[in-house]
């Protein structure tokens, strides 16, 4: 049976009880690696992080572990002082959280630490216990309905409320150099409306995860199962989210509060804008054919076999190595 490995998916506390009892039996780290289905490097790496062979312990590994993954993370206006009082200083002179948020990136182009998002600052007023922001400091919002309303019109028509615009998304994402900002999108199938995916694509290395999905089309159940796969993540490599304008993100707000990692939103009719998405979605064609595929009757290792594939498979762009490669020295990188 072939053994499916995903690169970021940590051990497990019990893969962790058995490198701990192989090590006493004294076995190199490469029979470790076999035993458990999981490259060398993997248990090479886990051993040195977590004390080298002799001080090597599970429950502690595991412990380490659970600290770096722990979400939600602070919100930015939280650990920056000083970003939080000059925030809070232009809100009292009433200036609406878009000029802050443009003036703020404007005056610090090389400094990304005093970059904030307008919906950031809306959560910091409106979100109990998250940024620090003084309740009072809502007064000096100019209009009632810059406040943060029901995320989709009662009709279900229009655009999506608090969406953060593609042209905000950090140049560090732009530029794939840094890992951790992915692309995603939803993967049709028939009949129309009850079969699809989630496909997520990371900038940087084009490592492929495929979400499965509840029937319907809701988008409290996508939310949740978006969540779900954003956790499963390196916490390193969970930086940002760039999807289309479709209304599966009406909870994108609650997203971005339970996970830490902001939604940026495409142009309307603009799918260059997630280049890697689109063209991934091209590849998964080859083995779910358009029109014909229910993904109603997959599971979701059957998804995982399938970015498996992709995912070490040799491309171009990235000089004939694999998404897994770069997605692995990705996590060495910022471990």
């Amino acid at each position: 049976m072939e053994v499916v490995w995903m690169p970021g998916v940590r051990l497990s506390f019990r893969e962790r009880v058995e490198v701990c009892r192989r090590l006493a039996g004294r076995e190199p780290f490469a029979e470790v690696g076999r035993a458990l289905g999981r490259p060398t490097s993997t248990i090479a790496r886990e051993v040195a992080r977590n004390g080298g062979r002799e001080l090597y312990a599970a429950e502690a590994a595991q412990r380490r572990w659970e600290g770096q993954a722990r979400r939600p993370k602070p919100f930015k206006l939280e650990c920056h002082h000083g970003l939080r009082r000059m925030v809070a200083a232009k809100l009292a002179r009433q200036w609406s959280p878009d000029q802050i948020a443009g003036w703020l990136r404007r005056c610090h182009r090389g400094d990304p630490r005093w970059w904030v998002s307008p919906q950031t600052i809306y959560h910091s007023l409106y979100v109990q216990g998250r940024g620090g922001l003084r309740d009072e400091l809502r007064a000096h919002l100019r209009r009632e309905r810059s406040r943060p309303r029901r995320e989709l019109a009662a009709d279900g028509r229009g655009r999506l409320v608090g969406m953060v615009s593609i042209a905000q998304r950090p140049p560090e994402a732009d530029d794939r150099r840094v890992p951790g900002h992915w692309e995603g999108d939803l993967l049709l199938g028939v009949p129309s409306g009850q079969s699809h995916i989630a496909t997520l694509v990371e900038r940087h290395s084009r490592f492929v995860v495929l979400v499965k999905l509840p029937d319907r089309r809701d988008a409290t159940a996508i939310n949740d199962a978006l969540i779900t796969a954003i956790r499963r993540l390196p916490a390193q490599l969970a930086r940002s989210l760039t999807w289309d304008q479709g209304k599966e993100m009406a909870r994108h707000a609650t997203f971005t509060i339970v996970t830490g990692v902001q939604v940026y939103f495409c142009d309307p009719a603009s799918p260059w804008q997630r280049g890697s998405n689109e063209n991934t979605n091209g590849l998964l064609r080859q083995y779910w054919p358009k029109g014909v595929t229910d993904f109603r009757d997959l599971t979701q290792a059957d998804l995982d076999r399938v970015a498996h594939r992709l995912n070490t498979r040799p491309r171009k762009t990235l000089d004939y190595r694999t998404p897994a490669d770069i997605y692995r020295d990705a996590i060495a990188m910022t471990t």
